[in-house]
């Protein structure tokens, strides 16, 4: 039996033809590996018809005009109401920061909102996510070994940056993949 491998800090990019539309040209952050469960946020789907103005109005927090038009990622399908605020680690709450890889840590807080629009005393990047990719035991290491993913290294900038159409394609750049040659078939030798 194989040893196991946390993929914390990873990024999952999903395979063409992954059978999942909710999944389709993903790019994921695994925040938790542990061998009963796995958990990670989508980085490059905005969430439909919401900015973090809106989130911020609807939990009544002021809002400054910098929320105007933030994009709230789609974080997963898992607990949708749910959010996480991904930030480096440069801001941390200290009951309610989770430091998870180099750099990096969620807070699922108000005072993490509040902090992600504070460009004096928040977090250098930020982002919210709503919901969250879930897996259980095991269900990951089957995943990965029917090559529906495949793994890459984090980066900040592809992390953070706001290019959510390239995202997917970039990630498979830096692992020396051209998109335009994945298929969706597969096959045996």
């Amino acid at each position: 039996m194989d040893a196991f491998q946390s993929l914390v800090g990873r990024l999952l990019v999903a395979m063409p033809g992954i059978g999942d539309d909710r999944f389709e040209h993903a790019v994921i952050l695994v925040c938790v590996h542990e061998p009963d469960h796995a958990m990670g946020l989508r980085l490059d789907r905005p969430a439909p018809a919401v900015d973090l103005k809106s989130v911020l109005s609807k939990l009544e927090i002021p809002a400054p005009d910098s929320a105007i038009g933030r994009p709230v990622m789609d974080g997963g399908p898992v607990d949708r109401e749910r959010g996480f605020v991904l930030h480096t680690d440069d801001w941390m709450s200290p009951e309610a920061s989770v430091g998870f890889f180099s750099g990096l840590a969620m807070t699922g807080t108000k005072d993490a909102l509040l902090a992600m629009t504070d460009v004096a005393t928040g977090p250098r990047r930020s982002k919210l996510l709503l919901g969250y990719a879930g897996w259980g035991e095991g269900q990951l290491e089957d995943e990965l070994g029917e090559n529906v993913w495949l793994t890459a290294d984090a980066d900040m900038d592809l992390i953070f940056d706001g290019d959510h159409e390239t995202k997917w394609s970039r990630a498979l750049a830096r692992l020396g993949v051209n998109a335009a040659f994945l298929s969706g078939q597969a096959g045996r030798a």
